[in-house]
């Protein structure tokens, strides 16, 4: 009997990575074995982004590929997961289910990541570095973010099912890992938001930790969080450097500054998303912070960390940025010295707010034009790095 095979293509951010290292060890649970390449795979998962056009793009253009393995293998199995399979499920209206059925009429099987689950370990890629998911979704409703929509509502995972699995990293003798989650330093806010009143949460060893309320701009209060706690337990178990993605400044709390402080192993570099240098369209992108609490939280991390390292995310052309506005952008960067930064183009994305409210009127050719510039800012000239 011909053993069966399988290969996952992988695209979008990290915690799709993470996803793929757990698809692998679900599909050989079915019985497929890894196959060596995609011309000698009976079966192939595409693990979907939808975070920009782009990416849903590429998903698009892997259909001729997928023709031709289809025509020298009748067997051949075509299975989509990942965020365009989550927005499918996710829209109660059907409408972008019927959109993808359309335009991947190839696709035998749409595959819910969260059918895969954490029961099974993970495949790693090396045996030096490990992705440890620690949360899914997010509640923040960027109003140009897909995610809330491909993964819903933010959900912790157990604190216990972590630590399990970081064990299980400790005896494999796994030197780095990177926790993980749209929104990692916000963990834990949904095991203890109905018991605020108490303002304390009970670990499974018993041990009784209290919170740190995180007040933030634009009269909002961020609910407390244990993420600091979770980073300084994990933070004991001597791995070589603990790195986290991705950190939003709403919700950087002075004490997980201090906990960074307290662990030589934690990693020095900090990803801090910004968006845009102008206090309008962080408005208009449902960021909850100013430009100057931004610049304050920086300031302060430098202070007490001194060799910290701060990379960023930055979107140009959102919906009705002035020039004005992007030289502002402009401007931060060459005051804050980013170490390193991601820049992307606006592109509407289905079901967010700036999609459905606001008109795409900046033309690619000028949001590329404003990528180079801040690029060659940011990550490719010479700059004086920071004392």
């Amino acid at each position: 009997m011909k053993r069966l095979k399988y290969f996952i293509i992988t695209f979008g951010c990290q915690q799709n990575k993470a996803d793929s290292e757990r698809l692998a060890p679900f599909l050989e649970k079915q019985g497929y074995f890894l196959a060596s390449s995609i011309d000698k795979a009976d079966c192939l998962v595409i693990n979907t982004c939808m975070v920009r056009q782009h990416a849903e793009d590429k998903i698009y253009g892997l259909q001729k590929v997928v023709k031709l393995l289809k025509e020298k293998n009748p067997n051949f199995k075509l299975i989509l997961t990942g965020c365009m399979v989550g927005a499918m499920v996710k829209d109660l209206t059907k409408k972008y289910y019927r959109k993808i059925k359309n335009r991947l009429p190839l696709v035998d099987q749409f595959l819910s990541i969260e059918e895969v689950g954490f029961d099974i370990p993970a495949r790693r890629e090396t045996k030096e570095h490990a992705w440890v998911v620690i949360s899914n979704g997010c509640n923040n409703f960027c109003s140009y973010c897909v995610v809330p929509y491909t993964r819903g509502r933010e959900i912790s995972r157990p604190w216990t099912d972590i630590m399990a699995e970081i064990d299980c990293l400790v005896r494999a003798k796994i030197k780095n890992v990177t926790l993980l989650g749209q929104n990692v330093n916000s963990y834990g806010a949904d095991f203890i938001k109905n018991n605020l009143e108490k303002r304390k949460y009970t670990l499974p060893d018993g041990k009784q930790v209290i919170p740190v309320m995180v007040k933030m701009s634009m009269g909002r209060k961020r609910i407390p969080t244990l993420f600091p706690v979770l980073l300084e337990e994990i933070a004991k178990k001597h791995f070589e450097k603990i790195s986290f993605l991705s950190a939003n400044p709403w919700d950087f709390s002075d004490e997980l500054i201090d906990v960074i402080v307290a662990n030589p192993n934690i990693d020095r570099y900090i990803h801090l998303p910004i968006q845009s240098g102008d206090n309008s369209v962080l408005k208009k992108m449902n960021r909850f912070y100013t430009v100057e609490e931004y610049k304050k939280l920086v300031t302060k991390i430098r202070s007490k960390i001194p060799n910290a390292k701060i990379g960023t995310d930055i979107i140009v052309g959102f919906p009705g940025e002035t020039e004005k506005q992007f030289e502002n952008t402009v401007q931060l960067a060459r005051e804050i010295d980013w170490s390193v930064a991601y820049i992307s183009m606006y592109s509407p994305r289905p079901f967010t707010a700036s999609a459905k409210n606001l008109n795409d009127g900046i033309s690619r050719k000028e949001k590329s034009r404003r990528l180079e510039i801040l690029d060659d800012i940011i990550n490719k000239l010479p700059r004086i790095k920071n004392p």
